[in-house]
């Protein structure tokens, strides 16, 4: 029997809360058994030049996830070319780990764009995809919504971004409650997004 694993693929520019309650809620709320967040070095669909150096990124991650035995922090990509393609990570992971049955994490919103991803009927074919519901503006039905491998989770609506987040330490506001109090103090000791 194959171990289900989810990926939840992000730049977590930084981690906060709201990402740990959809991977947490998601791993204990579906037949996966373990959750990775997986660090992506540079989104095709963002530029680089707004991100914290990876191997920090991936620290406050690692240490976001501490206490939760079901999920875990990811560098899978770190050593593959950039910019990084889903499609090419899941073919990675698969040869790495041949026993685990892979599926992919997303909002909402990411699914109504997901057409125009690198290979997606074949990522579609191939894995099922967990949809976590969104409020985003230019909200319509994604067309994939009703697919057989899409799985929509009843998860609680999340609506905190990592835009908000540094742009709120940029000017000065105290945001200590949208992160674990480690996360907190590694950000607040290295001054990151000041």
């Amino acid at each position: 029997m194959s171990k289900e694993v989810g990926l939840y693929f992000g730049t977590f520019n930084p981690i906060h809360i709201g990402h740990l309650a959809i991977a947490n809620h998601i791993v204990e709320h579906t037949t996966l058994e373990e959750l990775w967040l997986v660090v992506t070095p540079h989104n095709p669909f963002k530029e680089k030049k707004t991100l914290l150096a990876d191997n920090h990124r991936y620290q406050m991650v690692q240490i976001a996830v501490e206490d939760y035995p079901k999920l875990k922090a990811s560098n899978i990509e770190f050593g593959m070319p950039q910019p990084n393609y889903t499609v090419n990570t899941l073919i990675y992971l698969n040869e790495k780990y041949p026993d685990y049955q892979f599926n992919l994490i997303m909002g909402e919103d990411n699914l109504q764009y997901f057409h125009k991803w690198k290979n997606y009927e074949e990522i579609l074919n191939n894995y099922n995809i967990y949809v976590y519901p969104r409020i985003y503006s230019n909200k319509k039905e994604a067309k994939l919504i009703n697919h057989d491998k899409v799985n929509k989770v009843n998860a609680p609506i999340m609506e905190i971004s990592s835009t908000f987040i540094r742009n709120a330490i940029k000017n000065k506001k105290n945001i200590k409650p949208f992160f674990p109090c480690k996360v907190w103090e590694y950000m607040d000791e290295m001054n990151f997004y000041k």
